[in-house]
């Protein structure tokens, strides 16, 4: 790697690999970038046996800027030694308290409910359960709570709530940013669920499944703005949007029946702008207009991924920026807003590699295997985190 292109970068291993992750929200405010970093993270694993499997609340911290002008110059033998010691001062640290869970965890999805952080996940075992983490989030702020979890509380941690009602595994789940506590959950047997939060601190899940994919359902995204609304992706290659104030079996209002060559694997609903990205099986990333969505046309397609696209989201500030991951072993970062430069045309028409590349990819990030997951960190600009095989990776370009 060019370590000049990077603000950040860090790797860290949790023993077993993780399918899916999600940030946790913290208390150490927005739009921070003073280095040393920390972040939260819950995450599930996907475990050689069933009953090794563990929910893992993750703290990432002392994350040093890795960049330019991060380490010290060459010097003198008691320099050497100062930096030796600053070396040992910069290492980053992860700690982790960790919930067993029979079954490996397919996605997990983390909001705020009540005043604590809760988390949905998927399973293998086809259910959805709801887990409040405010005891293993407690366990890592001392270490004093960390033992007394480590000796009496962890085993005993069992869900909030479970919904066996899928009657099989799925991947797509997604928490309303509007409505506290709502859900959405789909499964590979092509069936949604709606979830709504009850006073007792259960849920309502309605037995009346949304219905009108014809496979499996691979991703949910509720809309930013507007609290009925939601948007899902399928095997079937069509992407769908969805009005809950409807009964399920007329509720879905706009459909791209023909959204990409083969499966759709996922989508993101952009926070500042009217658009939805979608990542497919045939390796390209679309824009959609939502506002042109029933025409069935994007209105942009990119086609870098030489494989099937396993995740997108759009920057949480800034709506012309996205990243995308794929089973080519690739992070992309894009920036929509960026065109061809006029001048520097000639160039690229000389150079075919060049004049290939849209000038809208901003970045190729690499070195992982089989990346499954990423996400921007949303109090951290720029700060991006992936789950892969080979574990995980926290960096920031000088590109976002």
């Amino acid at each position: 790697m060019d370590e000049e292109a990077y603000v950040l970068y860090h790797r860290a291993g949790t023993g077993a690999p993780c399918l899916s992750f999600d940030v946790v929200p913290d208390a150490l405010g927005q739009d921070r970038d003073r280095f040393p970093l920390s972040l939260w993270l819950c995450a599930g694993t996907q475990a050689e046996s069933a009953q090794a499997n563990r929910l893992l609340v993750m703290k990432m911290h002392n994350l040093h800027r890795t960049g330019p002008g991060a380490a010290g110059s060459e010097g003198s033998d008691e320099e050497e030694e100062e930096g030796d010691e600053e070396e040992e001062d910069k290492k980053p640290q992860l700690e982790l308290a960790m919930i067993p869970h029979y079954g490996g965890i397919n996605r997990v999805r983390v909001t705020q409910l009540g005043g604590r952080q809760v988390a949905a996940i998927w399973s293998e075992k086809g259910q959805v359960e709801i887990y409040d983490l405010q005891r293993p989030l407690a366990a890592l702020l001392d270490p004093q709570a960390m033992s007394a979890f480590l000796r009496e509380e962890q085993a005993k941690i069992k869900p909030l709530f479970s919904f066996a009602g899928h009657m099989s595994e799925g991947f797509a789940v997604d928490w309303s940013p509007t409505v506290p506590g709502r859900l959405v959950t789909g499964d590979s047997n092509k069936n949604i669920h709606l979830w709504n939060p009850k006073a007792d601190g259960t849920w309502h899940v309605d037995q009346r499944p949304f219905t009108a994919h014809t496979a499996s359902v691979e991703d949910l995204q509720w809309s930013p703005t507007e609290a009925t609304v939601f948007a899902s992706c399928s095997v079937d290659g069509s992407i769908r949007v969805w009005d809950v104030r409807a009964a399920p079996g007329r509720a879905c209002m706009l459909t791209a029946s023909r959204a990409h060559a083969s499966d759709v694997n996922v989508i993101s609903w952009n926070r500042q702008e009217p658009f939805l990205l979608s990542g497919g099986d045939d390796g390209a990333l679309r824009v959609w207009d939502l506002r042109l969505f029933q025409e069935g046309r994007s209105v942009a397609t990119f086609k870098q991924h030489t494989a099937p696209i396993t995740s997108v989201e759009w920057h949480p500030t800034d709506g012309g920026v996205f990243a995308a991951a794929g089973a080519d072993d690739q992070v992309t970062q894009w920036d929509l807003a960026v065109e061809r430069d006029q001048e520097g045309e000639g160039e690229s028409e000389d150079d075919p590699a060049l004049a290939s590349i849209p000038p809208q990819l901003l970045f190729v990030h690499q070195g992982e295997t089989d990346i499954k997951e990423l996400h921007w960190h949303p109090q951290c600009p720029g700060v991006l985190i992936t789950t892969a095989l080979s574990g995980f990776n926290v960096f920031r370009t000088i590109s976002v």
